[in-house]
């Protein structure tokens, strides 16, 4: 008897201690699509937050404790995002679970957060409407983009810039978001006076764009707007433009789209966005490009700026919510949160009890310009209050 009371004794202090343990990092999950069709939209911002964390640790981390950033693959699969969810929940004990996925993992992710009563961060991943007016609790978006506003945004910049009646054409991949959003646009689109000639949803998987293209080029637009991965929006211009069409392009600006400018050095090649791109060489910048370099990245600083955003909210969370931070302690941080992200965005990323997305959302539009020969602004920042 007394050989078992000391087993169990010498076992409760291990777990006792490696609670204890536990407790003396901020434990972050994230599972995102590092590889897969999407990966190189979705992995670079997981790459550009995991060099921030690091960089938080190298300094003596957040209130005297480092942050254990915790990163899983799910391919954009909805059953592997749901097993890393739980892994992380269960195993890990993260206070805070990121999704940087497709919009294909959203349900069984959230599902999973909300089990656990753990607050979700969608980090260089599209925000889902539940971060907008009235907000769900428990969710907050840091990326640029979002449904909607991104093509009342977009569309509105069309009408104003196009010379003859605009005939458009849309382009979206076939996930939950992406559809919506394209059939969003579709309907706005008619409301101020365009005519939508085509509507192409493009799997996720395919690797000839040419089919879609075709339908689109024969129904002769002279715009065409994509909102969707890099991949869908840049496979469906290649193809367009390797089948003589010559019309006025316009994608959203993701992770990838400021050295495509440069490498299409297409004028008629527009990307709208809620980021600077990095031609602007703010001070802020050039501090991700040293960090980057001193990481040995696989991918440019100009792919960082999601995973820096990310990395800012969640220091400045942290920092608020204190120490011991419980994920409840966490969640309420985050909802009275302003962050300076320090040009990287038109305005701060700035949460409330009722919108865990941004108070004001700003966009700027770019393109290649022949006789500078360099990407330079089509439209500068402007905005629209989200409520």
């Amino acid at each position: 008897m007394r050989i078992l009371t000391s087993a169990v004794a010498v076992a409760v202090v291990a777990v006792l201690a490696t609670a204890a343990k536990a407790q003396d990092a901020y434990v972050i999950g994230l599972t995102g699509a590092l590889t897969g069709p999407s990966a190189s939209t979705t992995a670079p911002p997981v790459e550009g937050l995991r060099i921030y964390i690091d960089r938080v640790n190298a300094a003596g981390g957040i209130n005297g404790k480092p942050v254990k950033l915790r990163i899983l693959d799910d391919q954009a699969d909805a059953q592997k995002a749901a097993a890393n969810a739980r892994q992380l929940l269960a195993q890990d004990n993260a206070i805070l679970l990121i999704d940087s996925s497709l919009s294909s993992t959203y349900a069984p992710v959230i599902a999973e957060a909300k089990r656990a009563d753990v607050p979700l961060m969608f980090v260089g991943a599209v925000c889902p409407k539940e971060v907008y007016p009235p907000a769900e609790s428990g969710q907050f978006c840091t990326s640029a983009f979002a449904s909607n506003l991104d093509s009342s945004a977009a569309l509105s910049f069309i009408k104003d810039t196009a010379k003859d009646r605009v005939r458009i054409g849309l382009a979206g991949m076939t996930i939950p978001i992406s559809r919506a959003e394209v059939d969003f646009a579709e309907g706005q689109a008619s409301t101020l006076g365009m005519t939508v000639v085509d509507k192409e949803i493009i799997p996720a998987a395919t690797t000839d764009y040419t089919p879609f293209a075709t339908k689109l080029k024969a129904a002769r637009p002279n715009w065409v707007y994509a909102w969707a991965p890099w991949v869908t929006q840049l496979r469906t211009y290649e193809a367009l433009r390797g089948l003589g069409w010559q019309g006025n392009f316009l994608a959203w600006a993701h992770q990838e789209a400021e050295d495509e400018l440069t490498r299409h050095k297409d004028p008629e090649l527009y990307v709208i966005g809620a980021n600077a791109l990095f031609q602007d060489g703010l001070p802020i910048q050039k501090e991700i490009a040293t960090a980057v370099a001193k990481a040995g990245s696989e991918y440019p600083a100009s792919q960082m700026t999601e995973g820096w955003i990310g990395g800012l909210v969640i220091e400045a969370a942290l920092k608020q919510a204190g120490s011991p931070a419980t994920a409840a302690a966490l969640a309420t941080a985050l909802e009275s949160l302003k962050v300076d992200v320090k040009g990287l965005r038109g305005g701060p990323i700035e949460w409330t009890k009722d919108n865990h997305y941004r108070l004001r959302q700003s966009y700027r539009i770019y393109k290649w310009d022949a006789a500078k020969g360099q990407v330079v602004l089509a439209k500068d920042w402007f905005g629209y209050k989200v409520n």
